[in-house]
C-alpha cells in the first residue's frame, strides 16, 4: 500500500499545503511518494525529497507542465496512478481542479476535504459548513482524496532523504493554454499560511474605514488581513482576503475578528484557529460562541485603543 501526494510548488520550492498533505498520506499507512510535475522544477523536487516521511519523489519535467494546467496534470497523475492505493491532493484551488478529473478517469468516487484518517479506507470530513462531521468509508481500489490542510500538522520540511526518480512527461493535451496571471503582491504573510490574522466585517462601513482601522492593527502584529464575505461583497476588501466556506479556510495561531457577526459561512473558514478574539458591540453575535476571548465594544473605539496598547 503506497500513497501518492501531488505536490504544489512554484518550480523552485514546495508550497506549505504539500507538507500537510504528506502528513495525511502517512496516516493512510505504507510508503509516501510525491509527484513534482513542472518545468525546470529540479529545485522543487530536491525540496520534496527533503520532506520527512517521503520515501520517493517522482519528477516529471516539461514546458507545458510549468503552470499546473489541470488537463496536463491529471494526465500525468493517471500515467502512474495504477501504482498507488491512495492519491492525495491539497484541497486548494489547484487540487480541487485536478482531483475530480483523476477520479472520473479512474471511475472512482472522490473523497473531498478530509480532516482525519481513521483507517486506510475510512476518513472524516466536515459537512453542513462544518456543523457535522461525516465518516466516509471507500471500497474503491484507488482512493482519490483532497485534504483540508488545516486538519493536519505539516510534515517537517527537512530531515528526509528520499530518492528522486525522473518520469517521462506525458504529451501536452493541447486542450488549454496558459495565457497569463495577475498576482496580488503584498508584504504581508499569505492568508492561508499566516500565524496571525486580523479580519474585518461589514460593520466597518467602507473600504476607507477598513484600511484606517484594520491596517494599523495588522501592522503592529505582523498579521495577514482577512475579511468576511459581507465585507468583500460590499467592496470594503479584495476578494482574495475573504475567509469562509466560499473563501479561504484558515487556522492561524491567533485570529482577531472585528465587526464580524459570525455567520456559519464565515465560522466554517476560521473556527479551527488556535485562539479566537472577537470584537463586536452586539452581545448576541454568533462569533462569541466560538471566541476564546470576546470584547463587547465599538470596534472604532476598541481597535485604535488596542493598537495604542500594543
Amino acid at each position: 500500500m503506497t500513497s501518492l501526494v501531488i505536490a504544489e510548488h512554484d518550480n523552485a520550492s514546495i508550497k506549505g499545503a504539500t507538507l500537510n498533505t504528506v502528513t495525511a498520506a502517512a496516516a493512510c499507512g505504507g510508503d509516501v511518494h510525491v509527484l513534482v510535475a513542472g518545468h525546470n522544477a529540479g529545485e522543487a523536487a530536491k525540496a520534496a525529497a527533503a520532506i520527512a516521511g517521503v520515501a520517493k519523489v517522482i519528477h516529471a519535467d516539461a514546458a507545458y507542465l510549468e503552470h499546473g494546467l489541470a488537463e496536463n496534470m491529471a494526465a500525468q497523475v493517471l500515467a502512474i496512478a495504477s501504482n498507488y492505493s491512495h492519491i492525495l491532493f491539497p484541497a486548494t484551488a489547484s487540487g480541487k481542479n485536478i482531483a475530480p478529473r483523476v477520479a472520473a478517469k479512474l471511475d472512482v468516487g472522490q473523497i473531498s476535504d478530509i480532516t482525519k484518517v481513521d483507517a486506510a479506507d475510512t476518513f472524516e470530513r466536515p459537512i453542513y459548513a462544518g456543523n457535522a462531521i461525516a465518516t466516509v468509508q471507500s471500497m474503491d481500489a484507488t482512493k482519490v482524496i483532497t485534504v483540508r490542510t488545516t486538519g493536519f500538522d505539516p510534515a517537517a520540511a527537512t530531515g528526509g532523504s528520499a530518492s528522486v526518480e525522473t518520469a517521462e512527461a506525458v504529451a501536452d493535451s493541447g486542450k488549454t493554454t496558459f495565457v497569463g496571471s495577475e498576482i496580488a503582491k503584498s508584504d504581508r504573510p499569505e492568508l492561508t499560511a499566516a500565524k496571525v490574522i486580523v479580519s474585518g466585517g461589514r460593520a466597518l462601513g467602507s473600504s476607507e474605514k477598513f484600511d484606517e482601522v484594520m491596517t494599523p492593527l495588522a501592522d503592529k502584529l505582523g498579521a495577514a488581513l482577512g475579511a468576511s464575505r459581507a465585507a468583500v461583497d460590499a467592496g470594503y476588501a479584495p476578494n482574495d482576503w475573504q475567509v469562509g466556506q466560499t473563501g479561504k479556510i484558515v487556522a492561524p495561531q491567533l485570529y482577531i475578528a472585528c465587526g464580524i457577526s459570525g455567520a456559519i459561512q464565515h465560522l466554517a473558514g476560521m473556527k479551527d484557529s488556535k485562539v479566537i478574539v472577537a470584537i463586536n458591540k452586539d452581545p448576541e453575535a454568533p462569533i462569541f460562541s466560538v471566541a476564546d476571548y470576546g470584547l463587547e465594544a465599538d470596534l472604532f473605539v476598541a481597535v485604535p485603543e488596542l493598537v495604542k496598547s500594543l
